[in-house]
């Protein structure tokens, strides 16, 4: 063998192993995972559904919009907390006390120091009412009513503005009796107790009412009060029941007409004829001997 021939054997046993190197081949076995030609020199066509290796980590999906969850319609709930920097509401400041307005009227009920002046004023002025207590009851209410028919105002019990001027400029009714006694002034609905010539006490009273009424006889009769000079004839230290009412210790000044306590004494004249006063008023004058049997009652 000539030197180029034996190059070219060589040559070409060494493309042989490198080819069959790069087939994959282990030994004298199949390839793992290769089919084995046929004995054809034809290479065959690759399938058409190529298998596509399976990656060995599965990547996360991207979420589509539809599949991303919407915010709901529900409104975010209200923070209670105030907001950085705004200042919170601090605690309300307390009211001023109201001041207090002067009283303007002073009525039954009513009590205090205002009505306590009051009270000492009339009792200055010599309307009775007992004890000055600063508690406006009804023998307050009486006086003031006495008070108001000496004045000429109304009779309403209620010391509004008249009444009150009529309180500071001192009113009191005049008597026509002279000496000591007892004067019922009818126009003006007033019983004053004299003493030398000067009322000392005035007391509101309620007389005949002027309207026509049955006597304790059975026969027609007007309530009315008489006028003249009397003088105390009979008296009852108590009650003194009659056909046409109760008698609270009755003074009797003239057959059945007398002075008498009763717990009604309206400022207008309203009994059958006789003079009414309350009954405090009707204790004060036994009390106070006021009205012995024998002394005068003028009645004008």
């Amino acid at each position: 063998m000539s030197t180029s021939t034996a190059r070219a054997t060589v040559l070409t046993a060494v493309a042989l192993a490198a080819t069959t190197v790069l087939s994959g081949c282990v030994g004298g076995g199949e390839p793992t995972g290769v089919a084995a030609p046929s004995s054809s020199t034809s290479v065959p066509a690759p399938s058409s559904a190529a298998v596509t290796p399976t990656p060995s980590w599965t990547p996360t999906a991207t979420p589509s919009p539809s599949d991303t969850a919407s915010p709901t319609d529900t409104a975010s709930p209200t923070p209670t907390a105030s907001a950085p920097g705004t200042p919170s509401a601090g605690p309300s400041p307390t009211p001023s006390p109201t001041p207090t307005t002067p009283r303007t009227t002073m009525r039954y009920g009513d009590r205090g120091k205002d009505v306590l002046a009051l009270q000492k004023r009339l009792s200055a002025l010599g309307y009775w009412l007992g004890e000055p207590d600063g508690s406006f009851g009804s023998l307050t209410q009486q006086a003031v009513y006495a008070l108001q028919k000496a004045a000429g105002t109304s009779r309403d019990g209620v010391v509004g503005p008249r009444t009150k001027r009529a309180l500071e400029q001192g009113v009191r009714p005049r008597n026509r009796l002279s000496g000591n006694g007892v004067e019922i002034d009818l126009d003006r609905q007033l019983l004053m107790v004299v003493r030398g010539g000067r009322s000392v006490m005035v007391l509101n009273t309620s007389t005949g009412s002027g309207e026509e009424y049955t006597s304790s006889a059975g026969n027609p009769a007007i309530a009315t009060t008489p006028r003249g000079s009397f003088a105390v004839q009979r008296q009852v230290d108590g009650q003194d029941d009659s056909k046409l009412g109760v008698l609270w210790r009755p003074k009797y000044f003239y057959r059945g007409w007398a002075v008498h306590g009763s717990p009604n004494i309206p400022p207008y004249p309203a009994s059958h004829g006789c003079a009414r006063v309350s009954n405090s008023a009707m204790n004060m004058l036994w009390s106070g001997g006021w009205m012995p049997i024998g002394s005068r009652v003028l009645v004008r």
